[in-house]
């Protein structure tokens, strides 16, 4: 699929999030076409890691993996939920300095937003005003990574998505398949926009973006170093 893509496509960035996997998976994606990479490092703090994962996984091993996929050349983006089950203010300084230390492309932060048919079911879902502040930090720490102004920001709060590019946010990615098949991956429940972001619907988000004196640009967007 990749390499189909990319001879279809090759003026396209391919960006893939497909959790961890061993070097060698890393650079087979990247010798088919693929530039850039998201994986979320979730926490930086191992107890709280062990508190949102199965015991199999290890922060260690997701540290390994952001690491592998920057010295194999990918664009790698990185990031957390805000208002996470147990997470403290101590764990989002943790998350940012982490972030200094990796030195990401992309930042990927959006408020947690629980599910019924999770172990999380009963915690609060983060705040939209936290996850604000934050995004404005970041663009200050890393004023030339791509932040997504997400979905997730935009379910928390009516107004996320553009309050999210007004904070900071440089880069919005819609939710283009098909709505019939998006029970089959859903993360969280209530997902914002569900019915307005096929391709159909492109238009619209563009004017509703024009609403705040942005503009959409549709390239690469390569990360300027």
């Amino acid at each position: 699929i990749v390499s189909c893509i990319r001879k279809t496509y090759p003026d396209c960035a391919i960006t893939l999030s497909i959790g961890e996997r061993d070097r060698e998976s890393y650079e087979k994606f990247f010798l088919a076409g693929a530039n850039r990479f998201l994986l979320r490092h979730e926490t930086a703090d191992d107890c709280h890691y062990s508190k949102l994962h199965p015991t199999q996984m290890s922060l260690i091993k997701r540290k390994e993996c952001l690491f592998y996929l920057k010295a194999i050349g990918y664009q790698v983006g990185s990031g957390f939920m805000v208002g996470s089950p147990y997470q403290t203010t101590e764990n989002l300084i943790q998350d940012l300095r982490f972030l200094q230390e990796l030195q990401p492309d992309m930042i990927g932060i959006g408020p947690f937003i629980k599910h019924s048919q999770t172990p999380f079911k009963n915690f609060e879902n983060g705040q939209a005003q936290l996850t604000l502040r934050l995004i404005a930090v970041l663009r200050l720490m890393f004023p030339k990574a791509l932040i997504p102004s997400t979905t997730a920001l935009s379910t928390a709060d009516e107004n996320g998505r553009k309050l999210g590019l007004k904070a900071g946010a440089n880069v919005i990615m819609p939710n283009i398949s098909p709505y019939n098949i998006r029970k089959k991956y859903e993360i969280y429940e209530k997902k914002v926009f569900s019915g307005q972001e096929d391709a159909s619907f492109l238009d619209f988000i563009k004017k509703d973006i024009e609403k705040i004196g942005y503009n959409i640009v549709v390239n690469i967007g390569n990360v300027v170093k």
